[in-house]
């Protein structure tokens, strides 16, 4: 059976800007991009995080019922906390650019951002589209302006951020974990503590990338998400890839997993020994 993928966006964005990505894996499998709420189609409502996982559990049912889920950003941690709530409807987890523990230090770019851009006359959508136009492929700008930029809703999102504890949502969720981050992503800062927090982690670093890497470079994304998705189909992921506990040798440059048919195994991007002796955290490079 082909597993759906449900995509959960970032903060501001909508369900569009996985157009790139969506468009990729749609060839092969059902893909739900769902907005948020107080993002795109549901701008105006108020965010919370049990509205955010209603919404996952929606699109989750949509698809069939049961898919792996690949959050970005702010969508990482509602994806999080919808794997935990939701358990074995969430058959695979994917957490990308969200492994920093959503603390007060976290969240005052965030609240700055909103002060700058609420002052102007168009809350600041000009300036954030410009922004995202220099950062992102056309296609996927367009996509983001197409959807709204919604600025109004950073309040919201810092007050669920502020009582939201995501290495104890990971623990709950029993099922395999990929977290995937940019070498250059400021949200890596405590990614070795998510790696320790979840039963059956895998930890996978791409080097030169930065956080937007799932809007930024949506092509080699979307080749990590159909690898993972084919692995979890025929449900052999766990023994082909070393994520039920089982610690398999580091393999050599050269080789090519079966689940990774488009990554090179380099070497370990740091070190998670202490933290998770079971792990193995791995830095790939996409062609």
């Amino acid at each position: 059976m082909t597993l759906p993928v449900v995509l959960v966006h970032g903060i501001r964005l909508s369900g569009r800007c996985w157009v790139a990505v969506e468009a990729d894996i749609g060839t092969e499998r059902s893909v739900a991009a769902p907005d948020l709420p107080g993002h795109g189609e549901y701008r105006g409502e108020r965010f919370t995080m049990p509205a955010a996982i209603d919404t996952v559990r929606a699109a989750i049912d949509s698809v069939g019922g049961r898919a792996l889920v690949v959050g970005h950003s702010l969508g990482g941690y509602v994806a999080i906390a919808a794997a935990a709530e939701l358990g074995e409807q969430v058959a695979g987890l994917v957490v990308a650019g969200s492994t920093r523990i959503p603390n007060g230090a976290l969240t005052i770019p965030f609240r700055v951002a909103h002060l700058v851009l609420s002052a102007q006359r168009d809350g600041g959508e000009r300036l954030s589209r410009r922004i995202f136009d220099a950062a992102l492929p056309a296609q996927v700008a367009a996509a983001v302006a197409a959807g709204g930029i919604a600025t109004e809703v950073i309040p919201d999102i810092v007050r669920a951020a502020a009582t939201f504890d995501p290495l104890g949502e990971l623990r709950r969720y029993p099922g395999p974990v990929w977290l995937i981050n940019g070498s250059r992503d400021h949200f890596r800062g405590h990614e070795t503590r998510f790696v320790a927090a979840a039963p059956r982690a895998r930890l996978l670093v791409v080097p030169g990338a930065g956080h937007y890497l799932p809007l930024a470079e949506p092509r080699r994304f979307a080749r990590l998400i159909r690898d993972i998705a084919d692995g979890c189909d025929t449900r052999e992921c766990s023994h082909r890839c070393g994520i039920d506990g089982v610690r398999a040798p580091a393999p050599p440059a050269s080789y090519r997993p079966d689940c990774g048919r488009t990554a090179r195994w380099l070497r370990n991007s740091v070190d998670t020994a202490a933290a998770a002796p079971t792990m193995e955290s791995l830095k790939i490079d996409m062609p």
